[in-house]
């Protein structure tokens, strides 16, 4: 019997997500390299659209008493998943693109004169909200949660590493090196980040957790 596939995931999985990975016969190391933070925050002032970026600023922005009065707003999201969370709680999501380079076209093209408020985390990215600042749009940005760095070192060798974010493959690289291994990302910003340290990159198809291990066991069935 051949060694097992050794795949390190840089944030714990659900055990159904973790699943996957041990039906296709792959050893599993997990550890959460970032931590979530969320912060009490106001609302402040008028506008009407929201946007989101990530399931964590939604997960926040429902736990502020006045979120439920802010239904009969138009939303604008980033990737299925943040959509999914939105839609389950109420929010009529008006559009979803799978990046947020994508997103803020569409609202220069089609929303300009409109007003946004954004939800978002310490260390988004400026994509967004320069490109609508440029466009003159109305924006007021709201720090919702916080992304913290909880570096370890992991000692397990691994064949395969799973990054779901900048910051994870930060928080990794600070105690740990990439040499060989395949690096299966969940988005062209989190490969980005390892551009400079490795060309052995795998980018999910769609940004969530289920496709970045469907893309590791698909390129290792196709290894056998």
């Amino acid at each position: 019997m051949p060694e097992p596939i050794r795949i390190l995931s840089t944030k714990k999985l659900l055990p159904n997500q973790k699943q996957f990975l041990l039906n296709a016969n792959f050893s599993v190391i997990e550890a959460d390299f970032i931590e979530i933070v969320r912060k009490d925050f106001e609302l402040e002032g008028s506008f009407e659209n929201m946007i989101f970026t990530s399931q964590n600023a939604v997960k926040s922005f429902l736990k502020n008493e006045k979120a439920k009065g802010l239904k009969d707003k138009k939303v604008f999201c980033v990737g299925i998943k943040t959509r999914t969370l939105l839609e389950e709680n109420g929010y009529k999501v008006a559009v979803s693109r799978e990046y947020a380079s994508e997103l803020s076209e569409v609202i220069v093209h089609d929303f300009q004169k409109e007003s946004f408020v954004f939800f978002s985390g310490n260390l988004r990215r400026e994509t967004l909200p320069e490109t609508l600042k440029k466009s003159d749009i109305v924006l007021q940005e709201i720090e919702v949660y916080e992304t913290k760095l909880t570096p370890q070192k992991i000692n397990s060798p691994a064949d395969a590493l799973l990054f779901f974010s900048p910051s994870g493959v930060q928080s990794y690289l600070k105690d740990n090196k990439i040499e060989n291994q395949n690096c299966f990302c969940i988005g062209t910003t989190t490969a980005a980040a390892l551009e400079k340290i490795t060309d052995k990159i795998i980018i999910a198809k769609q940004q969530t957790v289920e496709n970045v291990i469907i893309q590791a066991i698909n390129y290792y069935n196709k290894k056998l």
